[in-house]
């Protein structure tokens, strides 16, 4: 049964899976789909009782996860998905739903009615197609749910207590995990194992080629055998019969062998099948037919080493300002774009055709012309304009990370190495500078130069960055950045007990703006370097009813600061050495009354600080700060005397940490 080149159809689609269980992940990396995870907020309080059978209960929850997810990247993250998978695994026995177990009592309950019987998995599957049209959310449900029926031994009180303090019970839906320690209690299993496990991969891909390939009646057969009741296949489903105005039609049509030889059906089945490498050998059978080992593409290194062309594709296209030629639903040829970009012919159309394998273009006979996500933030003048961090990307951190393995060797910025000997020579003579400072902060020329709202992008200014064109494009690009994830920080907590707030490094506002519209009673400050402050008045936003958010210059290491209820860091304390970051603390902690509380916007490592990869790429631009995990936020802020502290993961660029001043210092 071929069904992989389904997944392939939906690799220039942003799919999101709706739910945080690894085992839903694994399955499905597994199979080679791209997507996201954003955990569903929905609460799962249906009531069983009015769901005529176990499925539709399932089958309602897994939906009204995905439309959760879908509505809230759609209005709150301002980022519509193409695709949202959700997903809801029950266990019934005797008709009757099990839920996780509350506790260990709990949980020999279940188990206790599972032993010696034959129970059913059931999950439930919603695949919501969305699409955004005037600004409205449009969703489109497919649903279905898979049962699998798994008998139980009969299980002793030895065997039951010891799987229990196992702990692995306590967040399983039925009290087991049949992947784990829990398949020892399995006697067989009638269906799809990985049901069970908690996604049912072959009916989700069937599903899928119901959608995308729509077979004639002549290639359906049905069969049956005696672990599943009886299935459709599509024997006969290839690239060939797909629709060919899909942009994925023969995608891999014309890959090529190590000899030139275009490679089999087969051979392109495995090909395809092989984005991730959780096994690096394959068995394949030659010309010869003698079956012999071969090695799995590997597709995510591919991905990895090309990846620094479709960024380079995206820069080119963002500086030249296709994007803005082909909005309001423009369509043009290369020629004509080429005329107005004053470009090559022959350089623009691989240009826009790269663009269109990206996803960013859509390409017809008509023309090009722009995608909904390339209208959004790729406009250079959009309300959720990327364009100018693009731009910023493009002209300064591109050529940093041109020098990355001398960053690496040496364990510094590469500034003087990325725009020359002038660079070089202000920095030496800040350094000097530094270094005669006695008494106070040790804060210098180029400290200063270090606007507190430049933290994000791990860069030092140089003398390219004195002429006002150059600090308000460098501002432009700070203000894009801010667009995108004002919103999720202003809203990770409930913040309508505090009447007063002062951001600090805020920029333009963005995130004062954000904050006032969604508490209106609370006056906020920016407080960032005079030449920020001298620039802002372009990027204010426009309208009678808009509350003004104030401006006040100052230098948060040097000058004494506003006094607020609720301070604000964002993208502030990854940059600073751990000096600076205590006297900046240490500054807030005393001015703070019991009561008040500090907010950070930072992008929060994993335990691990492997994820996510945006924020352990950008600490190789060495800069003296760290980027850092949950729990390493948590110790920091308590330093310095706030408890209580919180961590919202919000799944945008930026996290929020919220803590609260107690009444004295340590």
């Amino acid at each position: 049964m071929v069904l992989i080149p389904v997944i392939g159809k939906l690799v220039s689609k942003r799919v999101v899976l709706a739910s945080a269980s690894p085992r839903r992940q694994e399955i499905l990396t597994n199979v080679g789909l791209r997507f996201e995870v954003v955990p569903s907020w929905f609460k799962e309080t249906l009531e069983k009782s009015s769901f005529a059978t176990p499925y539709e209960y399932a089958i309602e929850t897994a939906k009204q996860k995905a439309l959760e997810v879908a509505n809230r990247m759609h209005l709150k993250h301002l980022r519509t998905p193409d695709i949202v998978i959700g997903a809801d695994t029950v266990v019934t026995v005797e008709k009757q739903i099990l839920e996780k177990p509350v506790d260990k009592q709990d949980a020999y309950e279940m188990l206790s009615r599972l032993s010696g019987k034959e129970h059913s998995v059931f999950t439930g599957v919603a695949i919501v197609h969305c699409s955004s049209k005037d600004d409205c959310l449009e969703t489109e449900v497919t649903d279905f749910y898979e049962e699998t029926k798994v008998k139980f031994a009969e299980l002793s009180e030895e065997l039951l207590w010891e799987y229990i303090h196992s702990g692995e019970p306590m967040d399983k839906a039925g009290g087991y995990g049949i992947q784990a320690l829990g398949g020892m209690l399995v006697e067989y299993v009638h269906g799809d194992f990985l049901n069970v496990v908690g996604f049912p991969l072959n009916h989700f891909c069937k599903k899928l080629a119901e959608l995308y390939y729509p077979p004639p009646k002549h290639t359906i057969h049905h069969t049956k055998n005696d672990s599943i009741p009886s299935v459709e296949t599509f024997e006969n489903l290839s690239d060939g019969e797909s629709d060919s105005s899909d942009p994925m039609h023969h995608k891999n049509a014309n890959k090529l062998d190590r000899s030139g030889t275009p490679l089999s059906g087969a051979v392109q089945t495995l090909v395809n099948s092989c984005s991730t490498e959780t096994s690096c050998m394959v068995t394949v059978e030659n010309q010869s037919g003698v079956m012999e080992y071969s090695a799995k593409f590997p597709s995510k290194i591919v991905e990895l080493m090309d990846g620094f062309r479709a960024s380079k594709a995206l820069f080119v296209a963002s500086k030249l300002k296709v994007f803005d030629l082909l909005k309001d639903k423009c369509i043009l040829k290369a020629v004509v774009v080429a005329d107005k970009v004053e470009a090559s012919v022959h350089g623009t159309e691989r240009l826009l055709d790269a663009c269109a394998s990206l996803g960013l273009l859509d390409k017809t006979h008509q023309g090009y012309s722009n995608t909904d996500l390339a209208n959004k933030y790729l406009v250079s003048d959009g309300e959720y304009s990327l364009h100018g961090y693009i731009i910023h990307s493009n002209d300064r951190l591109w050529h940093l990370f041109t020098h990355l393995e001398a960053a690496v060797k040496e364990g510094t910025m590469q500034t003087h190495q990325a725009f020359g000997k002038e660079t070089e020579d202000l920095f030496q003579r800040n350094r000097a500078s530094e270094e005669i400072s006695i008494i106070g902060p040790a804060v210098t020329e180029r400290d200063k130069l270090l606007s507190n709202t430049e933290l994000f992008f791990n860069l030092g200014k140089d003398s390219c960055y004195h002429s006002v064109e150059a600090k308000q494009r460098f501002m432009t690009a700070m203000h894009s950045i801010a667009k995108l994830t004002a919103r999720d920080v202003a809203t990770a907590f409930d913040l309508s007990q505090f009447r007063s707030a002062c951001d600090l490094g805020g920029c333009t506002g963005v995130l004062a703006h954000e904050l006032v519209q969604n508490y209106p009673n609370l006056n906020i400050t920016v407080f960032d370097l005079p030449e920020v402050i001298a620039n802002v008045s372009c990027f204010q936003p426009s309208g009678k009813h808009i509350t003004p958010v104030t401006f006040t210059a100052g230098d948060f290491f040097k000058d004494n600061l506003p006094e607020a209820d609720l301070y604000i860091l964002s993208l502030i304390l990854h940059h600073w050495n751990d000096e600076k970051i205590h006297i900046l603390l240490s500054k807030i902690s005393a001015i703070c009354k019991p009561g008040s509380a500090l907010l950070v916007a930072e992008m929060v490592l994993d335990e691990e600080k492997t994820y996510p990869p945006t924020a352990v790429l950008q600490s190789l631009s060495m800069t003296e700060g760290k980027q850092r995990s949950g729990s390493e936020y948590k110790q920091l802020l308590e330093k310095y005397g706030f408890t209580n502290v919180q961590i919202k993961i919000t799944g945008n660029i930026l996290d929020a940490i919220l803590g609260f001043r107690k009444t004295s210092a340590h």
